[in-house]
């Protein structure tokens, strides 16, 4: 059976180059979201954290995609039994 995951590194590089071509600085993501520090937005592009689901909403509003553009899924195979 596969059992899908969400690849956090390769999704942090998608959010990255998303990011890049809407012409959007980390510091205005920042401002979007409300955070006190940019902190948040790096671990995403670093893929150490994941936005929460209602933060993805917004990323994908800003970034004129959809989240299916933004999260990278990938399957491992796993044994059952």
């Amino acid at each position: 059976m596969e059992i899908p995951f969400v690849n956090t590194v390769a999704t942090g590089q998608n959010i990255d180059r998303l990011r890049i071509a809407a012409g959007l600085s980390v510091k205005d993501m920042q401002m979007v979201f409300g955070f006190a520090t940019p902190q948040a937005i790096y671990k995403w592009i670093h893929g150490t954290a994941m936005p929460t689901i209602d933060n993805m909403v917004i990323l994908a509003a800003m970034l004129d995609v959809t989240m299916d553009d933004i999260v990278v899924v990938e399957t491992a195979a796993r044994k059952c039994g």
